[in-house]
This record gives C-alpha cells, sequence and structure tokens, in this order.
C-alpha cells in the first residue's frame, strides 16, 4: 500500500512541475502579433510622413514654376 502512495506522490509531483515549467503557446503569438502590428503602424507612419514631405516639396516646386 505504501509504494501506490508514494508512486501515486511522485507521479503527481513530476506532472506539476513539467506543467508548471511548460511556455503558454498563446503568449508567444500575442507577442508576436503585437510585434508585427507596432512594425507595420510604424511603416505607414514613415510612409505618410515621407509623403507628406514629397508632397510639400512639390508644392513648393509648382510655386517657383508659377512665380
Amino acid at each position: 500500500m505504501k509504494k501506490l502512495i508514494y508512486s501515486a506522490i511522485l507521479i503527481f509531483t513530476m506532472s506539476a512541475v513539467f506543467t508548471s515549467c511548460r511556455e503558454d503557446k498563446k503568449d508567444k503569438v500575442e507577442d508576436a502579433v503585437e510585434d508585427v502590428t507596432d512594425d507595420i503602424g510604424d511603416g505607414i507612419e514613415d510612409a505618410t510622413d515621407d509623403m507628406g514631405d514629397g508632397l510639400e516639396d512639390i508644392g513648393d516646386e509648382i510655386e517657383d514654376v508659377v512665380d
């Protein structure tokens, strides 16, 4: 009877140790999605800034031609 109880305790302990040390896949996926979203947002912001600068340059050139 003692061997059965000890075996059950050992199995429970081993399963608790290995289960608690495992990383959660959801956390990895959420972090990856957040990183990609941040990168896309930064890319869109940079592209918008570049386009605004280009439009200002075109506006300046048009004013030079008109004057």
